[in-house]
């Protein structure tokens, strides 16, 4: 075994060179008996490898040779009648122990099958030492719509390697997207396959908490089909989306998820819609204070804001670093619907430079202190949204150009899977979630609240105080 020059992978050998060798006559007893032993310790090596296939082959094989077609069929009937009873009885046992593990078996015979020629076509394939070497294969895990591959990469390699090329492998497995995630070792990477796309359905209103989660809002689907939570905690969320996206989905998902805050006086929600309250004004009341027409009104709420996360610094200083909300002091949410009319579309110069200051300020100070801005845009050029990188939760929803992607969500982002100029105008509220430090996107479908929905949890929840910047009384809207 060569301890140097050593490589990583399965190691393809080249074609052999025909020669003329010199032959040895031995015994046709000897070379029987040699070939015999080779043949046993080959099958010896297939029994044990493939042991998931040989040993119920060999059992089956036994119960017809001791009982004839009624001990294989008998089993075979048993099985069908237990396994039908456990997935209608507890279903979730029956796929963790059951169904997936032996579809998981299957599906890695059929990824093997296409691995050589999957590797070589996608440039993954290393030449090394007159050898062609290949990531490994080494585990295939199934679950509702994916399948999950384990992959040891050839010594050079990086996950960033797999994430370039993830769309050739997705054609080629026949999958509707593929995404390289880094694995839980250096040298490891799992390729996510997805096969169905459970965010193909609209999702409902989901239940409204009875405390909000600020670590966990419920806010939607995952692609993987388990709930996807927004953590609001420590965070300025960015939604970037074209007309239609939807946008308002990922405003009122949250919204919606914060509304008992609202009613016992844990959260207070801030509104900003310049245009005109189209979008935020069906649910007024859900705000404590909303402006709408009033741009002055705006500035002053932003720089009000800005002024409740310093004071709340000053406060904090030196006892904690992260606000606990109390009645005295909520949690604040500035929601601004179209954040490029207040910093790129003003004609007021001075106004729009308040805006600036106060927004720098409250991006860049109040994820610490409880006051979290959740903006939405739809113009993602760095002259409208100079901001970007003050907002540690992006969320990118169907974009023009594939250019934009990585604007919005960071460099090669666009490369590790966020598709969001390829998502089609049927699936408004699709959308792509990049969190700093995660160097994955998360493709996430939010939830979709029709105008009465929006009004009746307004009705139920809502506590509006102050509408462009005039008072108003109680149950006034």
């Amino acid at each position: 075994m060569p301890l140097v020059n050593v490589i990583r992978g399965d190691r393809i050998e080249g074609a052999p060179i025909n020669v003329h060798t010199p032959f040895v006559r031995i015994p046709m007893w000897l070379a029987l008996s040699w070939w015999t032993l080779k043949a046993l310790g080959r099958l010896a090596v297939v029994l044990v490898r493939f042991w998931y296939l040989t040993a119920p082959a060999v059992f089956f094989a036994w119960l017809y040779l001791r009982y004839g077609w009624a001990g294989p069929v008998g089993v075979v009937g048993l099985v069908a009648v237990v396994s039908t009873g456990w997935a209608f009885g507890h279903r979730s046992s029956w796929l963790r122990f059951g169904w997936w593990p032996v579809l998981s078996r299957y599906r890695r015979m059929v990824y093997r099958r296409n691995w050589h020629a999957a590797m070589v076509t996608a440039k993954l394939a290393v030449s090394f030492d007159a050898h062609t070497v290949l990531p490994v294969l080494r585990r295939v895990r199934c679950a509702s719509g994916v399948d999950v591959v384990t992959v040891r990469m050839v010594t050079g390699q990086i996950p960033d390697d797999f994430a370039r090329v993830a769309e050739r492998l997705a054609h080629t497995f026949g999958v509707r997207q593929v995404k390289a995630v880094p694995g839980p070792r250096p040298d490891v990477v799992l390729l996510h396959l997805f096969r169905g796309d459970p965010l193909a359905k609209v999702v409902r209103p989901l239940p409204v908490p009875a405390v909000p989660e600020f670590t966990a809002l419920p806010v939607g689907k995952r692609e993987d089909g388990d709930g996807y939570e927004l953590r609001l905690f420590g965070t300025q969320v960015l939604v970037v989306g074209a007309t239609g996206a939807g946008k308002g989905s990922v405003i009122w998902s949250v919204v919606r998820s914060l509304a008992a805050g609202v009613t016992s006086g844990l959260v207070q929600i801030w509104g900003l819609d310049p245009k005109g309250g189209m979008e935020l004004g069906m649910g007024a009341p859900m705000f404590t204070r909303f402006a709408r027409k009033d741009y002055a009104a705006m500035c002053e709420l932003i720089e009000e804001a800005a002024t409740v996360a310093k004071d709340r610094a000053g406060k904090l200083y030196g006892r904690t670093r992260q606000h606990t909300p109390t009645p005295d002091e909520p949690l604040i949410v500035v929601v601004i619907d179209e954040l490029a009319n207040l910093t790129a579309y003003l004609t007021d110069r001075q106004l729009k430079d308040r805006i600036k200051a106060a927004l720098s300020i409250l991006l860049s100070q109040g994820r610490a202190v409880g006051v979290h801005v959740v903006a939405a845009i739809q113009d993602p050029r760095k002259e409208v949204l100079p901001f970007r990188d003050l907002f540690p939760t992006r969320i990118g929803l169907r974009l023009a150009e594939a250019a934009q992607v990585d604007l919005v969500l960071g460099d090669g982002m666009r490369d590790r899977g966020a598709l969001c100029d390829r998502i089609p105008q049927s699936l408004p509220g699709v959308g792509f979630v990049v969190i700093d430090g995660n160097p994955t996107p998360m493709r996430v479908r939010f939830s979709y609240l029709t105008d009465d929905e929006i009004r009746d949890m307004a009705h139920t929840y809502g506590r509006l105080r102050v509408i462009d910047g005039e008072i108003l009384l109680d149950g006034a809207a």
